[in-house]
């Protein structure tokens, strides 16, 4: 009898380790995103104000604009959920923390080509699966807002290497997460969102 209480406090020991750490990852991410969004609000304030007073530089075009790894480089505006999500150059676990990451070669908005930005399905693109053809996007860089209207969706198994072309023909805006967003653990699948801008 005893040696089952002993079985039965170790297994709730172990599981809280479990809970409290998965909480401790979250609290830690939240902090990364909230201060990225910060220097992302920033930045596009720093867009306004430059525009209102054009003697200080900024970048006018994409050409112009070359962020590094890690930077924080704009706001991603969900107006159906009124969110803001911090955009980080670059789609590593580290970028990732931080918010929505840019894939490295995928071009920016006002370029010809594949824009493509991802995040975690368990914070920033948590309700992703909710939008429905026809809701917009905005995306806000030093250089100008753009917006994007939802044309299709789809999921993909996690090794499919379609998705991402890199074309450099046609200006499209692609989201990619984790799929089931309800899934613990490793995803075996990927939900793509599929944008057009909005002239």
């Amino acid at each position: 009898m005893r040696k089952g209480m002993v079985v039965a406090l170790l297994f709730i020991l172990v599981g809280a380790s479990f809970i409290g750490y998965g909480l401790y990852e979250k609290w830690t991410m939240d902090r990364k995103t909230e201060a990225a969004l910060q220097d992302a609000m920033a930045i596009t304030k720093d867009n306004q104000d430059k525009m209102e007073s054009p003697k200080k530089e900024r970048p006018t075009k994409p050409e112009d604009f070359n962020p590094a790894i890690g930077d924080v480089v704009g706001v991603l505006q969900i107006p159906r959920f009124e969110a803001q999500l911090p955009i980080v150059e670059g789609t590593d676990p580290d970028e990732l923390e931080k918010g929505v990451g840019h894939f490295l070669g995928s071009s920016y908005p006002g370029e010809l080509g594949q824009i493509v930005l991802s995040g975690h399905r368990d914070t920033v693109f948590l309700r992703l699966g909710e939008l429905e053809l026809g809701d917009k996007f905005v995306v806000s860089l030093p250089y100008g807002d753009f917006m994007y209207e939802i044309y299709d969706t789809k999921i993909v198994d996690k090794d499919d290497t379609t998705i991402i072309t890199l074309q450099k023909e046609t200006e499209e805006l692609i989201l990619t997460t984790c799929y089931p967003f309800t899934l613990t653990g490793r995803a075996p699948e990927r939900y793509i969102v599929y944008a057009k801008p909005v002239l």
